[in-house]
């Protein structure tokens, strides 16, 4: 027996069943040409038992990553997750909830999927959000595929956006028929995009790749100025202590919200966040819960706009990968519920006064500065080393730290660090001398 579970008299019962007599003759239709007419080229099974010891030797040959401080970053953050996260996310009734098609049976998690799409548009500044997206990176091509919906053809993107955000527009763009224009930045930020009349949109990162703060209201205005959507990259947890995107100018936002709530999880499930204003809420692709009023007056939950949502219309769907992250989505409403207002701009000022901290040790040691030295940051920052950058991270595992993410900029020498809430002084006291350390070490 390998994997199918039947046996031999199983089988035996079943073509008697069928008044056959083998299964070469069961598979007779199947053409000889394309038949394997020898067994599959794979071990013989073995049991539950031995398999699970055999995986755990495996696993134990591993270094948790719960073993290392992590100071990676590049668009998956390690931030504290209280416990009532997924305490509540992990209730039967919403882990193995499934798309509320009929509304009168799912109401909770309809309700849910309000909250969510409420604190959204609350996060962002702007009017209309759905009840959240596959990841960030499909965020963003949705965002531009609805700046492209009003009949405007090219994209243009900053140099400082997350380069595997731009390969996957590459990616989606091919089908579409666009191919994303990456115009140049300077000094890590800013740039000046030439926004003709034929540019849908212009798509910035904020804070970006580097870690930097972008001058977003004069970017936006330029493509205001010629007509394009202004999409912007966001991080959720520095809208604390940076304004809104509907205030800078936005028309649509887009972010990763492994953040709220969600583990690093080996990279993922994640979820994408998508906002936008009113005037584009029907080219908003996924589903949108709505409140509404029942037959005796009591307010209810439905999916609303469905017409335009993919289970429905298809091919004419606004999107065909739209479909949501609802269990996600409930971990980020329990999170942002659990953290408030004042807990978010608190979580903010931490991050950014860590940062700051973290910046200052580790550029007194020899050789290392700061790529972008007048750029400003947030969380995140790039340094340029003077040994290459992914030599310096493996390095710096050995000595218990996710040193952060090596960058092809400096010839490789650039590496990007981030500093959460989660980092004592301690650790970062200790990160810098282990980074020092490392530095020492020829190359």
């Amino acid at each position: 027996m390998r994997f199918a579970p039947h046996t031999e008299d199983d089988i035996s019962e079943m073509l008697a069943a069928l008044g056959l007599s083998s299964l070469d003759e069961l598979f007779g239709e199947i053409p000889a040409d394309v038949r394997l007419d020898r067994p599959l080229n794979i071990p013989d099974g073995v049991s539950e038992m031995e398999l699970i010891h055999d995986m755990r030797t495996l696993a134990a040959g591993n270094r948790s990553a719960d073993q290392l401080v992590c100071f990676a970053g590049g668009g998956a953050y390690d931030h504290y997750i209280p416990s009532v996260v997924w305490a509540l996310a992990g209730r039967s009734e919403f882990y193995t909830s499934y798309t509320p098609y009929q509304p009168e049976l799912s109401q909770g998690v309809l309700q849910t999927l309000f909250e969510f799409q409420s604190m959204i548009c609350e996060l962002t500044g702007l009017e209309v959000s759905n009840a959240s997206l596959y990841d960030g990176a499909t965020a963003l091509v949705e965002a531009v595929n609805m700046a492209r919906g009003h009949g405007r053809e090219r994209v243009l993107v900053s140099g400082a956006v997350d380069p595997r955000l731009v390969d996957t527009l590459r990616a989606y763009g091919r089908g579409a028929g666009y191919e994303p224009e990456v115009f140049p930045v300077s000094h890590g930020r800013g740039g000046d995009p030439d926004v003709g009349p034929d540019v849908a949109a212009v798509v910035v990162q904020h804070p970006n790749v580097y870690g930097a703060l972008e001058p977003v209201r004069d970017l936006f205005g330029r493509a205001h100025d010629g007509g394009a959507r202004a999409i912007q990259v966001f991080d959720p947890l520095s809208l604390g202590v940076l304004a809104p995107p509907g205030e800078l100018g936005a028309d649509i936002a887009v972010a990763e919200g492994q953040t709220l709530g969600n583990h690093l999880n080996y990279g993922g499930p994640y979820l994408g966040l998508i906002a936008a204003r009113l005037d584009d809420v029907r080219r908003m692709p996924g589903r949108i819960v709505g409140e509404t009023l029942d037959v005796d007056g009591k307010t209810g939950y439905v999916l609303t706009l469905q017409a335009r949502e993919q289970h429905i219309r298809r091919e004419k769907a606004n999107s065909n990968i739209c479909t949501n992250q609802t269990l996600m989505a409930v971990a980020a409403t329990v999170y942002l519920g659990w953290l408030g207002p004042a807990g978010l701009a608190e979580l903010g000022r931490q991050c950014a006064s860590k940062a700051a901290y973290a910046a200052g040790l580790l550029t007194a040691v020899d050789g290392v500065e700061l790529l972008h030295p007048d750029a400003p940051f947030f969380k995140e920052f790039t340094l340029r080393l003077p040994s290459p950058a992914a030599q310096v991270r493996d390095a710096l595992v050995d000595r218990g730290f996710l040193a952060g993410i090596p960058l092809a900029d400096a010839e490789g020498r650039a590496l990007a660090v981030a500093v959460t809430e989660k980092r004592s002084r301690d650790e970062i006291d200790r990160f810098a001398d282990a980074f020092a350390d490392v530095l020492k070490v020829p190359a």
